[in-house]
């Protein structure tokens, strides 16, 4: 919960990525809370105060988890509804003439979104999610330490570079310093 508070305020793709990640490990033990607290909580030795927060969010997830029907697989709400706000952030900046190494990113990097999403079970999926899931796979890969091929490094880079430039663009929006309006001659 705390590290998901600063990554919030500092960079939304991570963010996503690190929820993601806290579904995947609820998942490994079995959405129960007693064993989340053993392997997630109690190895930090937190204040009790702070412990009792972080097993208190982690119960309210696995809650939300098993209401949403996402158990076994899939996303909670909360974390859809970050891909739909990026979404809608990214159709504005492709129509917006203000950011033009916005869409010059966007551009080199579908080629390799449309590879991925062919390859993956991604057909249905929004755009976006996509990308986010061939980031979290090659997370997931270095993690494993599995062997990673150049291409899929030179895709994965690439993606990177357009979803860091949109969360970079969410945090402008966020603090109210983003104009994608025309300005008036």
């Amino acid at each position: 919960m705390f590290v998901s508070r600063e990554l919030r305020k500092k960079n939304i793709a991570e963010f996503l990525l690190y929820m993601w990640q806290v579904e995947d490990l609820l998942r490994a033990n079995e959405l129960s809370i007693d064993k989340v607290e053993a392997v997630m909580v109690e190895p930090y030795n937190l204040p009790a105060e702070q412990r009792g927060e972080l097993v208190e969010w982690y119960s309210n997830l696995i809650d939300m988890m098993r209401i949403e029907g996402v158990v076994e697989n899939g996303h909670l709400q909360i974390n859809k509804n970050v891909v739909i706000m990026l979404t809608d952030l990214h159709q504005r900046l492709l129509k917006s003439p203000k950011v033009p190494f916005y869409s010059a990113a966007y551009y080199k990097a579908l080629p390799f979104i449309v590879e991925f999403r062919n390859k993956s079970e991604g057909r249905e999926k929004p755009e976006l999610e996509n990308c986010f899931d061939a980031l979290y796979m090659l997370w997931m890969m270095k993690l494993q330490h599995r062997v990673i091929n150049e291409e899929t490094l030179a895709a994965t880079a690439e993606i990177s570079k357009f979803i860091s430039m949109l969360s970079l663009y969410y945090k402008e929006e966020e603090e109210g310093k983003l104009n994608l309006e025309e300005d008036e001659a």
